[in-house]
């Protein structure tokens, strides 16, 4: 499709769509590619969405990555880079062998989960019952939930509340968590590129598209920088968790009419 060929709705749904990652990336820290894809996927294939968005992630993981250079810990990444690999080949398999319809309804399915994860403190609750099994969650527990982050990254990049279990087990210090997820996300989003440049994901319609929004990127964490100590961090989350919810919801409803 030419870029005259979309509807508006996308194009506004885009705009906010990366301004919000953008804003979550700058100011408030949390894990901010599970929003865009949903959002865009009201207009647009899920594949096409994540396609678009994958770039744009990749130009934004830099910046975390140089912020806390060197300070990740390579036995904790190890296991879930292995797991991710897994889980990036099984969510490109998905990709290739499912309709529209049906990746709406997984992505629409990723979304709710990932809210009702927030509301519901699903992630944390867990991490304090394998806490209470295992002093240390080990290599094998960070094989797989490497797996599961990379499959629901692969399909939405939405692979942060999976890789949020097995860092927040591992009992180490907050700037080891960040500086490791800042690493994590980097490799599993560039490792991303060949599969999705084989299943057509980066074609030059795509990467038409990415270069068209990605300039909202530094301004949405400029923009997050900026609204850090303007906006209390729960309303502005609150607000976000309902939109996407309801995003999710609106995709299910799709799949499945």
């Amino acid at each position: 499709m030419a870029l005259a060929d979309y509807p508006l709705g996308f194009y506004l749904g885009a705009v906010f769509a990366v301004l919000i990652t953008g804003v979550i990336k700058g100011g408030f820290g949390g894990a901010a590619g599970g929003l865009a894809v949903p959002f865009m996927s009201l207009w647009i294939s899920p594949v096409v969405a994540a396609g678009v968005m994958l770039p744009i992630l990749c130009a934004m993981d830099m910046i975390g990555v140089k912020a806390y250079w060197k300070k990740w810990s390579w036995p904790i990444l190890r296991p879930v880079f292995v797991g991710a690999f897994i889980g990036i080949g099984i969510g490109s398999l998905m990709f290739q062998s499912l309709s529209v319809k049906q990746l709406k309804f997984i992505v629409g399915v990723i979304a709710v989960t990932f809210v009702l994860n927030k509301w519901l403190s699903l992630a944390d609750r867990l991490v304090q019952l394998l806490k209470r099994k295992r002093s240390e969650m080990g290599p094998v527990g960070g094989v797989f939930w490497g797996s599961v982050s990379g499959f629901t990254s692969t399909l939405a990049h939405a692979g942060g509340p999976p890789f949020s279990v097995y860092i927040l087990g591992r009992q180490i210090d907050r700037t080891t968590v960040v500086a490791s997820a800042s690493l994590y996300f980097l490799f599993m989003n560039y490792t991303k590129i060949i599969p999705y440049y084989f299943l057509g994901q980066l074609s030059s319609a795509n990467l038409q598209l990415s270069l068209v929004f990605a300039p909202l990127a530094p301004v949405g964490i400029w923009l997050g920088i900026w609204l850090h100590k303007r906006i209390s961090e729960r309303i502005f989350y609150q607000t976000s968790y309902l939109l996407l919810f309801s995003t999710g919801l609106k995709l299910i409803w799709d799949a499945v009419s």
